[in-house]
């Protein structure tokens, strides 16, 4: 099942957002650790404006995937993934480097992103 995944800061979790199918549109799961295929990261522009001019969090920024709630195993060939809206308008690897996509990425303990990139 396609799906938006983003960090929910009140559960200290992350909310799964259901793309299609019947619960199109309404968080469907949340939990600590998610495991999603052919990923997107995908920030809106005019919520990090508003991040910045207003100093209120709110959901802006998350991933696009394909979720099997099966998955479960750790990624071999993984690296940290960050995203902090007042350095940059892009997901980014611990050096800096800019993520768009990504094959697999794997969600943790409500705060971590490890992608194969």
């Amino acid at each position: 099942m396609r799906v938006f995944v983003y960090r929910n800061l009140r559960k200290k979790c992350f909310s799964i957002k259901a793309l299609e199918g019947p619960n199109k549109g309404r968080v469907i799961a949340r939990r600590h650790f998610v495991d999603l295929t052919d990923v997107t990261f995908k920030v809106s522009e005019a919520g990090r404006q508003r991040v910045l001019r207003t100093g209120q969090k709110n959901v802006h920024a998350g991933l696009v995937g394909q979720w099997d709630d099966t998955l479960g195993e750790d990624i071999l060939h993984s690296q940290v993934v960050r995203y902090n809206p007042r350095e940059s308008g892009e997901f980014r690897l611990e050096d800096g480097t800019p993520v768009k996509v990504a094959k697999r990425a794997e969600l943790v303990g409500g705060q971590f992103i490890f992608a194969e990139v």
